[in-house]
């Protein structure tokens, strides 16, 4: 696979400077680059290697073009251009290439045309496989399940009975869909089962990491819009909503029936508690712990930043006193203002 540089220019809405003949085989990074290959410039602290790359042509903006000592691409946005060209020159293979033999499927399923499925996957009664899909091997599909065009699903993830996914969604390795949320009520110290009656609805161009658990709903749904993107090892506890576009990142965690609105980012280990709504627009710095609804968008931060061990210990022993010092002060302002 290789373009020549006017052609990605085209795709990629930039403007060529050089040789618009150069031949592209891959991308690199600016350090990394050799002949034949394409970087990017996205911060300009890293301007310094425009002149000692040994890549083919650069995608830099306007100001950082006149340094460049090789072909560019001129760009308002090189990291958009950055992402753009790697999906143009992208080696990924599909999940699967055929239907193996081994593949147990129902003959009540519903498999569309072009779709591929990978060794020792099982599809179960009442699924519908839209077009396109590609689905990996040891990949499990439970009754009713259903799958839009041009999806793909890599290996060993279990998608559940009636989880419905969406067109053009990845879903990565050993990813768990449709598992039942944490309902129980207590009787007398003894828990009692709650049967998870809702599923899980799934939008269009979602992306989900390796290794995430989403918990179907105990009655009505847990629903993940479009858009949604997230990472690794991440649990999405049942009947929670997350909204259009929003981004989640690696071991962040939302308890049930919880609303996160869109376009907002939670960073990684952040802990969302359940029953409660998120605005739109907001962004959770890593480690965060939010306990109580978010109703104005904006940056939100908690945790304790790591400090030496001795320094903590100290730091810790003073937060212990913090009441009775509070208490110390609120009696010396008491006192002042009498004097007064």
């Amino acid at each position: 696979m290789s373009y020549i540089l006017a052609d990605i220019a085209e795709k990629i809405g930039a403007v060529v400077q050089g040789d618009g003949q150069c031949e592209i085989l891959s991308i690199a990074t600016l350090a990394g680059a050799s002949s034949g290959q394409i970087a990017f410039l996205a911060n300009s602290k890293y301007s310094d290697q425009l002149v000692t790359t040994h890549a083919s042509a650069v995608i830099v903006t306007e100001a950082d073009a006149e340094k460049c000592q090789t072909n560019a691409l001129v760009m308002g946005n090189p990291y958009m251009g950055y992402a753009l060209v790697a999906q143009l020159l992208d080696t990924t293979p599909k999940p699967a290439h055929s239907i193996h033999a081994s593949a147990a499927i129902d003959d009540g399923a519903i498999i569309g045309e072009g779709v591929t499925i990978g060794a020792n996957a099982v599809i179960e009664a009442g699924v519908n496989i839209a077009n396109g899909v590609s689905i990996g091997a040891g990949t499990f599909i439970g009754i009713g399940a259903q799958i839009g065009a041009n999806s793909s699903i890599w290996s060993n993830v279990s998608i559940y009975h009636g989880v419905v996914i969406g067109k053009n969604c990845s879903v990565h390795a050993n990813t768990v869909i449709g598992s039942d949320g944490f309902g129980y009520a207590n009787n007398n110290g003894s828990w009692v089962k709650i049967p998870q009656l809702g599923t899980v609805i799934i939008g269009d161009n979602v992306e989900i990491g390796a290794s995430t658990t989403i918990d179907r709903g105990a009655l009505g749904d847990t629903i993940i819009n479009n858009g949604v993107i997230l990472d690794n090892q991440i649990q999405i506890a049942h009947n929670v909503v997350i909204g259009e576009n929003t981004a989640m990142a690696a071991c962040s965690v939302i308890a049930g029936s919880t609303e996160v609105g869109k376009n907002c980012v939670i960073a990684g280990l952040v802990g969302i508690n359940g029953h409660i709504s998120i605005a739109d627009n907001c962004v959770f710095t890593g480690m965060t712990m939010v306990t109580k609804a978010i109703s104005e968008p904006g940056v939100y931060s908690s945790g304790m930043p790591c400090q030496p061990n001795k320094e903590w210990h100290k730091n810790n022993a003073r937060i212990k006193k913090l009441e009775s010092l509070t208490k110390r002060l609120s009696t010396v302002e008491k006192e002042l203002s009498q004097l007064k």
